[in-house]
């Protein structure tokens, strides 16, 4: 998914116009026209503008991972501790095999 279908997926989601989302973010409706029609994408100077009014995180809408792109995922403010910080960190570099693995355990160690 292009960073321009992520916007467009995004906004549906929040139920905003292309008008709205214009006059929030102060980008024309002829720039985001633009991008859904994939001729481009938003240049980098707005992405910290659309990232706070679409509320997500610049990761979230610059990832290749579409699993990003979830509504809740900017809907809550979550406190790690160390121990969290690390975990999450090797999860995001492992493999997808890893990964499955670690869930696998996970799943695991919640039925025992």
């Amino acid at each position: 998914m292009t960073i321009s279908e992520k916007i467009f997926a995004l906004l549906e989601q929040k139920e905003l116009s292309q008008k709205e989302f214009s006059e929030k973010t102060e980008i024309s409706q002829s720039t985001i026209s633009d991008w859904k029609r994939k001729r481009t994408n938003p240049s980098s100077d707005k992405i910290l503008k659309i990232c706070e009014v679409l509320q997500v995180s610049p990761y979230e809408l610059l990832a290749e991972d579409d699993s990003v792109c979830h509504e809740t995922a900017a809907d809550h403010n979550i406190v790690l501790n160390n121990d969290e910080i690390i975990l999450l960190e090797n999860y995001r570099n492992f493999s997808s095999r890893q990964k499955e693995r670690l869930l696998g355990y996970l799943e695991a160690l919640r039925e025992s």
